[in-house]
């Protein structure tokens, strides 16, 4: 900890600096031009392991819970809702697949700026920021991922019809 701080004003700088890297990211990921996200990159990529999704509904019923997070999507009049399928057709199942990349990349770079708040956190503090923001965000990634292994697996199945 380089600052010290009282720790009301360490939680206060906490809520700040998290809400704003929070909506940073948002505004960098919707800045992020469709074509790039037309396909996967690195972090992206679905792994062999993760098998279509399967490894997500058996470990993690992940059926269950995924409706219940929040769709952050919605929430800004230029996002794509991903709340619920609203078309079949091949152009939108790609739109809502590059979405789903999108809404990955805004939660990964969330988790990006963790190591700034050492500068004022104590290892409790930092402890508390590092589950907050593991609880806020991994469960949206997996959710990204399990719909886009789902809706590849719906455009691939279409593609051989």
């Amino acid at each position: 900890m380089w600052l010290e701080l009282a720790p009301g004003a360490v939680m206060g700088l906490n809520a700040a600096v998290l809400l704003l890297l929070h909506a940073l990211s948002v505004v960098i990921a919707l800045k992020l031009p469709l074509r790039s996200l037309v396909r996967d990159g690195p972090l992206t990529r679905l792994r062999q392991f993760e098998a279509d999704g399967r490894l997500y509904e058996r470990s993690l019923a992940i059926r269950r819970w995924k409706d219940k997070l929040p769709d952050g999507g919605s929430w800004i009049n230029c996002g794509f809702s991903k709340r619920s399928l609203q078309s079949g057709h091949t152009e939108y199942l790609s739109r809502f697949t590059a979405e789903t990349r999108r809404g990955e990349l805004a939660h990964w770079m969330m988790l990006l700026p963790i190591p700034l708040f050492f500068l004022w956190n104590s290892a409790f503090g930092m402890i508390v920021i590092l589950i907050y923001s593991l609880i806020a965000n991994i469960p949206c990634i997996l959710v990204q991922r399990y719909n886009r292994s789902r809706l590849l697996k719906a455009m691939s199945r279409k593609r051989r019809l």
